[in-house]
């Protein structure tokens, strides 16, 4: 009698491990409450983008995950290991390059880094991150001879000496020039490349769209939106947008009317209206606003991007608030 042919049930494949792991984290000051009991997962070689206004908790966030600042309660697990336990161990595999960093300015780059490379056991050769982040012919120049981008790529270069498996970047290309900024993107995407994970804190939703697989949005000590970029913009329930302003100002019920209209937000001396099917807002709206007697200041349309998921989710531009 032959026996039926067994066969072997298909393997789901493995999730990729865990490069951080956050629980349930608090952080209280005296009676402010900072960060109000947030879970935080991010795979092995993703980029996340964490966002939020001036207050949002954020900064906090980060500063415990970088072993910076003691939690009040949850639990924090980076690589699989905790600082409590495993600090020595954590300090080799993290790299952190924060907004702004001064160096000793009659020392060249090459010899800036040699200094931070024999902090470490492991890490890659001096030579090798001066390549990565393209400083070849600003080997032998002293650091105060170099221009704020430079300096960027050398702040970039200290944080990726040792090699870490996991990077965090603050706002690494605050005020640098275009074509500065997407080198240091060119860099970000290697990164991502070799498995590296990179914690990415930016004001520049453009960046945050190319660069990370999935953005995190803080406010008020909490997370109000987590996703991909892709996800977080069809979560506002509209594909485009429409700015405008008007002579004289209409009130903001004015425009809940308006065909396949989403939602409403004031922006500056004017209005932003998130809409599904533009053929049909855009006529709808001209009719709204001759109907009541205005006209039109000016008039734009684009698609959705990030930064109208903050608006929608914060009410707020983060580059605004980020404003001095």
């Amino acid at each position: 009698m032959t026996r039926p042919l067994q066969t072997s049930p298909t393997p789901t494949p493995a999730s990729p491990p865990l490069a951080i792991e956050v629980r349930g984290l608090v952080k209280r000051f005296d009676d402010t409450v900072a960060v109000a009991g947030i879970d935080i997962q991010v795979p092995t070689g993703q980029c996340v983008g964490l966002l939020g206004p001036n207050g949002a908790g954020k900064t906090t966030t980060v500063e415990i995950l970088e072993g910076l600042q003691k939690p009040t309660a949850g639990e924090v697990r980076l690589l699989g290991r905790r600082w409590e336990t495993d600090t020595d161990y954590l300090r080799e595999h993290i790299g952190i390059a924060l907004q702004e960093t001064r160096f000793y300015e009659r020392m060249s780059v090459e010899e800036t880094l040699r200094l931070f490379r024999s902090f470490y056991q492991r890490g890659i050769t001096v030579q090798e991150a001066i390549a990565l982040v393209r400083l070849e012919e600003k080997r032998g120049a002293y650091s105060a001879k170099l221009s704020g981008g430079q300096r960027q790529r050398l702040a970039l270069a200290v944080a990726l000496v040792s090699d870490p498996e996991l990077l965090f970047l603050d706002e690494p290309t605050t005020g640098l020039d275009p074509q500065s900024r997407r080198a240091l993107w060119d860099v970000i995407e290697g990164l991502k490349g070799k498995g590296r994970t990179v914690v990415l804190t930016t004001h520049y939703m453009e960046e945050a769209q190319v660069l990370c697989d999935q953005v995190i949005i803080m406010d008020h000590g909490r997370i109000v939106g987590q996703g991909t970029p892709a996800q977080l913009i069809a979560s506002i329930g509209g594909d485009q947008v429409i700015e405008f302003a008007t002579t004289p100002e209409l009130p903001p019920e004015a425009y809940a009317d308006v065909p396949t209209y989403v939602s409403h937000h004031p922006r500056g001396e004017g209005h932003t209206l998130t809409v599904k099917e533009l053929h049909l807002a855009l006529p709808g709206l001209l009719s709204t606003v001759t109907g009541r007697g205005a006209t039109l200041r000016y008039l734009s349309t684009r698609q959705a991007t990030l930064d109208d998921v903050f608006l929608a989710l914060t009410g707020r531009s983060l580059r605004e608030d980020n404003t001095p």
